[in-house]
């Protein structure tokens, strides 16, 4: 391709990017991931994935973008801004973590991709490519600092210097070349352990080494099995999810609150009150997460949630 198209091309699918209200979009050569080899190999042999045994399979497939896609040639990818200053009434209730405060962000950021692809197909010509949301084996937060977005921080998020890290990210895998935003963004971490001292349950172990099965967002979402005693008392009231590494952060006094609609939080998920999340129903948890993230721990994981943080 001439290169003149390729920045032709490059420059309108960040336009458009930003038209479909994405905070950012990069790109970067869809490539073999040598450097994180060796890293996914060593944070898989400690067990520090849990009962997360989806992250075992498919490595090759983690590592290089084209075994996900037919001749993918870029990866673009992209950060949903999710911040809201927004909290539940009752201080004393179980916590949710900010981003499953609306509707699930699988679908609504699985939809604007869809349309950026489609924007694409109609402006360019035929071209082959996959949107990807948490949805497959794609190492999101190693993309996204290739393409310029962040650093990944000491406590794994992806932490941009203008924003912060409060945004969701996503790619779109095609077969098209483009410019390659080739200027990873510099760690400005610096001496700050601020995520590290917080962490409630000492999750992460090490500056940039997280052992997921210690993580809260790990131990309310994905642990099917029941909550491992030693974390009694050290859950710091959450129920679904985590932002305390986060909240701590100090590149998060620049978040921004978000402007999309389909994060709303539903007015009667900040109303319940303590009491109220303790005697929640089934009927009630349906109403208040239809259309809800929540739902990945469905009902009764929720409600074990709820009963470990009374014990």
């Amino acid at each position: 391709m001439m290169p003149q198209k390729s920045t032709v091309y490059s420059s309108l699918i960040k336009k458009e990017a930003q038209k479909l209200g994405f905070l950012f979009c990069g790109i970067s050569k869809a490539d073999f991931l040598e450097d994180e080899a060796p890293r996914l190999e060593a944070w898989l042999k400690k067990g520090m994935q849990g009962e997360m045994h989806y992250m075992e399979n498919h490595f090759d497939k983690r590592l290089d973008p084209r075994l996900l896609v037919d001749g993918a040639r870029s990866v673009i990818s992209l950060g949903l801004n999710y911040f809201t200053e927004v909290r539940q009434a009752d201080p004393l209730s179980p916590k949710i973590s900010k981003y499953a405060y609306g509707d699930d962000y699988h679908y609504v950021i699985k939809e604007k991709l869809k349309e950026l692809l489609t924007i694409i197909r109609e402006q360019i010509g035929e071209v082959n490519g996959r949107a990807f949301v948490d949805s497959a084996p794609v190492l999101d937060k190693v993309w996204a600092k290739k393409a310029g977005l962040g650093w990944i921080g000491k406590n794994t998020n992806l932490i941009n210097k203008r924003v912060g890290s409060f945004f969701f990210l996503a790619e779109l895998i095609i077969d098209l070349d483009l410019n390659y935003d080739i200027a990873p963004a510099a760690d400005h971490c610096g001496t700050c352990t601020a995520c590290i001292d917080a962490c409630p349950t000492e999750a992460i172990v090490a500056p940039y080494i997280v052992d997921g099965s210690r993580c809260i967002s790990y131990l309310t979402i994905e642990l099917k099995n029941e909550l491992p005693p030693a974390f009694q008392g050290k859950m710091d009231n959450w129920m679904f999810g985590c932002d305390v590494c986060q909240d701590v952060c100090p590149w998060n006094k620049f978040s921004v609150l978000h402007t999309e609609p389909a994060f709303k939080p539903k007015p009667q998920l900040l109303e319940l009150n303590k009491k109220d999340w303790e005697e929640i129903t089934e009927d009630v948890f349906q109403k208040v997460f239809k259309n809800s993230a929540v739902k990945r721990t469905k009902f009764k994981g929720l409600k074990r949630n709820i009963d470990f943080l009374k014990s």
